[in-house]
Formats: C-alpha cells, sequence, structure tokens
C-alpha cells in the first residue's frame, strides 16, 4: 500500500516568520528616522533655515574629515555604554531610564578612589584598574537597588531609576563642593585631578580614547550573553510572560537584579571614561545627559546590542556637528535635542505599528501533502 510522501522543502513557519520579523525591526525604525527628518526640514523651513544645508553640515561635521569622525567616534563612546544600560534591562521587560544616575555614581566613585591612591604614587595600572572596578561595581549595585524595589516590593522601575539618578547627583554635589573639593577649583567645583599619568590614554594612531574599545567589546558580550545563554534565554522568558517563567520555576527576582546591576554597571564604566579619558576629575560635567541620550539609541537600535553601536556612532555625529552648525547657519546648540526629541516621540509612535503591516506577517498555509 503506497503511503503519502511529505515534502520538507518549504521552510518551516517559524524561520518565515522570523524572518519577517527582523525586516520589520528594522524597517520601521529606519521609517521613523525618515519621518522624523521630514518633520525637523518642515521645522528648519518654517525658521527660513534651508534643512539640506542642515544635514550637510551633519555629515560633514560627523564624518566629513579624520578630525570629525574621531570626534563622532569620541562622543558615540557613553552612548554606546548608556545605550546597552537601558537595552539590558528591557530584555527582560524593565523600563530603567537611570543610566545618567549610575554614569554619575560610578564616575564619582572612581574619582573619589583615585584620590588617596594617586596621593600615595600607587603603580598606575592598578589604580586604574581599581577605579574601573570601583565605578562599574558602584554603578551596579545603584541600579540594582532599582530592580530590587521592583522585585521585593513592587516600585516602579522608571519613577525609582528617575529619583536614584536626582539622589546620585546630589551626592555627588554634596562631596564635590564639600569634604573632596579641589582647592584650586574656584568656578567650577571639582575634586583633585587625577593625574595625566593616570589618565586612560588613546587608541594609537588616533584621537580617541581606549573607551570605545571597551564599548564595543561590551556590545559583543553582551550579544552573546542575551542571545546565546541559558540566561539570556530565561531573560527572555521573563521579559515575555513574568508569571509563566515562575510558573517554569525560574528565578525571576535574581534575573531583574542581576539585569539591572549589569546595566548599572556599564553605565558606571561610562562614568569613568569620563573622568579618567575626558575630564580628569568628577564635577558637574559628568551631568551631560548621555544617560538620558541612551535610551533613544536603545529604543531605535531595538534593544540589540550588536546595533546600538551603528545608531550611537549617528547620534554622536549629530553631537559632534553641533559647533559646525552653529557656525554655519547661526542656531544655537539646543537644535540638536530638537532633532533628538523629534526622533524620540516620532519612534514611540511608530512603536504601535508593528504587526500591523500585512507585509511583515507570514503567510500561513492550511495545504496538506
Amino acid at each position: 500500500m503506497a503511503q503519502a510522501e511529505t515534502s520538507f522543502a518549504t521552510p518551516p513557519a517559524y524561520d518565515t516568520a522570523r524572518i519577517r520579523a527582523s525586516i520589520e525591526a528594522v524597517a520601521i525604525p529606519l521609517g521613523a528616522l525618515v519621518a522624523s527628518a521630514i518633520i525637523f526640514s518642515v521645522f528648519l523651513t518654517l525658521l527660513g533655515k534651508s534643512p539640506l544645508q542642515f544635514f550637510e553640515l551633519v555629515w560633514r561635521g560627523g564624518f566629513g574629515s579624520s578630525f570629525s569622525l574621531q570626534n563622532t567616534l569620541q562622543r558615540a563612546t557613553p552612548l554606546i555604554l548608556t545605550g546597552l544600560a537601558f537595552a539590558i534591562p528591557a530584555r527582560i521587560g524593565l523600563v530603567m531610564i537611570g543610566a545618567e544616575g549610575a554614569l554619575v555614581i560610578g564616575g564619582f566613585a572612581a574619582a573619589a578612589l583615585a584620590i588617596p591612591l594617586v596621593s600615595a604614587e600607587a603603580p598606575v595600572y592598578l589604580t586604574m584598574l581599581l577605579m574601573v572596578l570601583i565605578a562599574m561595581a558602584a554603578g551596579g549595585a545603584w541600579n540594582a537597588i532599582a530592580g530590587w524595589l521592583k522585585h521585593s516590593r513592587g516600585v516602579n522601575e522608571t519613577i525609582s531609576t528617575l529619583l536614584l539618578t536626582y539622589i546620585a547627583i546630589a551626592i555627588m554635589n554634596f562631596f564635590v563642593e564639600g569634604a573632596l573639593r579641589d582647592p584650586a577649583s574656584q568656578n567650577k567645583p571639582s575634586t583633585m585631578p587625577i593625574g595625566k599619568d593616570y589618565m586612560v590614554g588613546n587608541i594609537p594612531g588616533t584621537d580617541v580614547h581606549w573607551g570605545l574599545v571597551f564599548g564595543l567589546v561590551l556590545a559583543v558580550a553582551l550579544q552573546v550573553l542575551m542571545s546565546r545563554t541559558t540566561f539570556g534565554f530565561a531573560a527572555r522568558v521573563t521579559g515575555g510572560n513574568p508569571r509563566a517563567a515562575l510558573a517554569q520555576g525560574l528565578p525571576v527576582g535574581t534575573l531583574i537584579v542581576v539585569c539591572s546591576a549589569i546595566a548599572g554597571a556599564c553605565a558606571g564604566l561610562a562614568g569613568y571614561f569620563e573622568v579618567a579619558a575626558i575630564h580628569g576629575q568628577a564635577n558637574a560635567s559628568l551631568v551631560a545627559g548621555y544617560g538620558f541620550t541612551g535610551i533613544l539609541v536603545a529604543f531605535l537600535a531595538r534593544h540589540n546590542p550588536l546595533m546600538i553601536v551603528p545608531v550611537a556612532i549617528m547620534f554622536g555625529a549629530i553631537e559632534a556637528s553641533g559647533g559646525l552648525i552653529q557656525r554655519r547657519m547661526d542656531m544655537p546648540d539646543a537644535t540638536a535635542l530638537v532633532l533628538q526629541g523629534i526622533i524620540f516621540v516620532v519612534l514611540l509612535a511608530s512603536d504601535s505599528l508593528y504587526g500591523r503591516f500585512a507585509i511583515f506577517q507570514p503567510k500561513i498555509s492550511t495545504e496538506r501533502t
């Protein structure tokens, strides 16, 4: 008796759905960027400015020369780290906006630790290693507070991380303007400078500090962690359905706290490089808004650690071109913030478009062979 043969030539529906979902995850953010550019162009036109000139200056100021490119990469480094600080908790379903606070507390902790070590002329590499560790530990612990409050007390993590940011800034200001203030810092209260010998150097042949390399390595490592390990799988399950994760016996509380701590450690590392590679001391310059811009970077990258890198570079270019735009178009630095705000609003609105377009939905066949 002849048996019916089953054909396995057609790819599984799951693979087709995954491919279409991947295309959708790229197409919608790109569409949001185009829509933001159009809206911003209308804004510039109403002000009597040329949109074409603006975007041409953004390109020239961000990528037009070797100096511009290196300036862009320098500015992109903290955005990569703060973008990761938002993306990792987002994978587990948390909306944590406290990267700014973790960056500040991490950078301040590194500077405070350096003061006695530099005074004692401790070995350079040992001091730098300890500064990195304390910055990541301080940032991680600071963010983990919000994760613990979320799991144990049900405190909204968005509110708690925002409040923790204000507290972190207040703590830094308290010490920088008080016990740890450098007497020589008259106009801008700061801690004692760590000294040139303890500063992070640049990548050979460039004017970009080593923080960029750390950011790239960390992005790859976190991509592997969240997509290729049991920890990452458990985090995704928890983010998709916490109750189902609990029913399966997953340690939801531990996952929340650990993801929060990893995020804070990324931001704390950004704080370390701001102190040890840019400013040389802790002061109000640490509160530069990188933590909040990182939220936009992570949203546009759809919380994918690898995609955060090119998105951060794009926003780094926008910031790097601010001076050129100000000189050539007679526009304030806040113009870049207006563009970022428009992108953020349009991006949030575009989130409702996922699953709405038939072209991105898999065609399920009901035929049997």
